[in-house]
């Protein structure tokens, strides 16, 4: 069996077009779908879509989405410090304000404020692909927006660490060599019997 249809001889243009075509359109047909795999983004935007879902069931008492708000997300938010891995220094602590403590200290252990802030970008994001309007969005809420900043400035402090937004890094800066104008070229002699 072969794998390829015969195709006519290419004598009448019209006939060999016109099965070249066909052939092109059975073969778009047939071939697999060719979707690329979800990025890393869209695979953690989903886990953390589906987490947020799960904790929104465990409530007590259980939470619909339309009814939940942006003190749940803060609630949410919270209840995610027990799982954090980050030390985050009282203001008692001897090593308050050290980046680089020297010893161990009973300091509890939190999420870190980049980890939450990209957390509520995706949460923020997977609201609405999920077909909620933006205006009811309480991952966008005043009271979350203020809470993020309320634990950066303390994570800071306490860290020793800023906070502040990156500069964006320019590329290698090229030093643009201008090419010498047309009037600075010297004329150049002709070969004998040359002719421009």
């Amino acid at each position: 069996m072969d794998l390829y249809p015969e195709v006519e001889s290419c004598n009448n243009s019209d006939n060999s077009h016109h099965a070249i075509s066909s052939l092109v359109t059975a073969a778009a047909a047939s071939s697999p779908s060719t979707t690329s795999a979800p990025s890393r983004y869209e695979n953690q935007k989903r886990r953390d879509w589906n987490t947020f879902g799960q904790y929104l069931k465990n409530h007590r008492p259980p939470l619909s989405l339309s009814r939940c708000s942006g003190a749940h997300v803060l609630e949410f938010l919270r209840y995610l410090d027990q799982f954090g891995k980050t030390k985050v220094h009282t203001p008692i602590c001897p090593f308050y304000g050290h980046p680089d403590p020297p010893a161990p200290c009973p300091c509890p252990l939190r999420q870190a404020w980049g980890s939450l802030d990209a957390l509520i970008g995706r949460l923020r994001a997977a609201y609405e692909e999920n077909g909620w309007p933006p205006e009811t969005n309480p991952f966008g809420a005043r009271a979350v927006r203020l809470y993020l900043r309320e634990v950066r400035d303390l994570q800071s402090k306490a860290r020793g660490i800023s906070y502040e937004k990156k500069k964006r890094k320019r590329g290698p800066t090229h030093e643009h060599h201008q090419l010498p104008s047309f009037s600075t070229f010297q004329a150049l002699p002709l070969p004998p019997g040359g002719h421009i």
